[in-house]
């Protein structure tokens, strides 16, 4: 079976965290769902295109990118939005991507890129995600890799081959699978007959350890622990059990397949009100911490938006700047079949 960290309702303490670093973990799970509320929001406005929302993962998402190190690579999801804010990227960013204007990360530092643009196909990172850390043992980069995905991708090959790779070649990967109980409108006992994603990785010759996902210490503590085993040699693979309280996508309805009281009981798990209250227990955390922290969040959620939307967009060329290392024999008769105004009205 496999190991258990955290899934009796208690919070993780046991994680060497400074007062401030639990703060910036909380500040962070709060400004990622004041962005999520937000971003449906636009979506609905049609300001944005399609969008994936988080909340309910919020402790996932930061617990797991908050224990990686500068020089460690990370593969998210197209639903990680947290991850790239845990990361250190701009808000801006995030939304310039999601209107279509852009694409989470700057490709002219290629020597700092650590974190990927997610793929929307499920699964198809986690092959590139071993890849890279093959390549990073080859190299003696000191270094791992964290791959993200859904419990969905559990269904498809390309978490199978990545898997089987990774524990032959003991790649320094750790697998991250959130499992927020649907893939789009399918149960997670309706996608595999295991009793849990983690055991899974025995079948591959490596540990899994399920985690519980709503407490964002127990998570850092388990991705922590596991990034310094891959140093090693040693793949993981971590389930963190939580739940995804909203829709799939702004254009699923999740009514029409789960039940209205399901959600209920796991808001009642909330990952931020769960770090709230460690935080006024043992940290002195008060009312007057929190409104601010809030009026915070909302003004960076704002001056994002503001930003994002003046931006004026790329020159069409800077569609070639990144297929090919060089000029391709072929780029001359391409550009020049570019129009010059190729805006599309709406």
């Amino acid at each position: 079976m496999a190991r258990v960290v955290g899934l009796d309702g208690s919070v993780e303490r046991d994680v060497n965290l400074s007062a401030t670093d639990v703060e910036n973990m909380y500040r962070l799970q709060v400004l990622a769902r004041t962005f999520d509320r937000k971003a449906v929001s636009l979506h609905r406005q049609g300001r944005i295109g399609t969008y994936a929302p988080l909340q309910g993962q919020e402790a996932a998402q930061v617990g797991a990118a908050y224990a990686l190190s500068p020089d460690d690579y990370c593969f998210p999801t197209y639903r990680d939005h947290a991850m790239y804010l845990t990361r250190g990227h701009a808000m801006r960013d995030i939304l310039l991507n999601l209107s279509g204007a852009g694409n989470y990360v700057d490709r002219e530092d290629a020597d700092g890129l650590r974190t990927f643009p997610p793929t929307i196909p499920i699964a198809t990172q986690l092959p590139h995600a071993v890849g890279v850390g093959m390549g990073a043992k080859y190299k003696d980069d000191d270094c791992t890799v964290l791959a993200s995905f859904g419990d969905g991708a559990t269904s498809e090959g390309d978490f199978h081959e990545a898997m089987n790779f990774a524990g032959v070649f003991e790649t320094p990967t750790v697998f991250f699978c959130q499992n927020n109980q649907w893939a789009i409108s399918v149960p997670r006992e309706r996608q595999t007959a295991s009793a849990t994603i983690a055991q899974k990785a025995q079948a591959y010759g490596f540990e899994g350890v399920r985690v519980d996902g709503n407490d964002v210490f127990a998570v850092y503590s388990a991705v922590r622990d596991a990034l310094a085993r891959a140093k090693g040699g040693k793949t993981l693979l971590i389930e963190a059990v939580t739940y995804r309280r909203g829709a799939h996508t702004t254009t699923d309805d999740p009514s029409k397949y789960r039940d209205e009281a399901e959600v209920e009981s796991w808001a009642e798990k909330d990952p931020l009100e769960r770090t709230r209250e460690y935080l006024e227990s043992e940290h002195e955390w008060t009312d007057e911490d929190e409104r601010a922290l809030r009026e915070e969040a909302t003004d960076r959620v704002a001056e994002a938006v503001e930003a994002a939307e003046a931006h004026d967009g790329y020159d069409a060329d800077a569609i070639f700047d990144h297929v090919y290392d060089g000029e391709h024999p072929r780029y001359a008769r391409q550009r020049a079949a570019v129009p010059e105004n190729p805006d599309v009205e709406r």
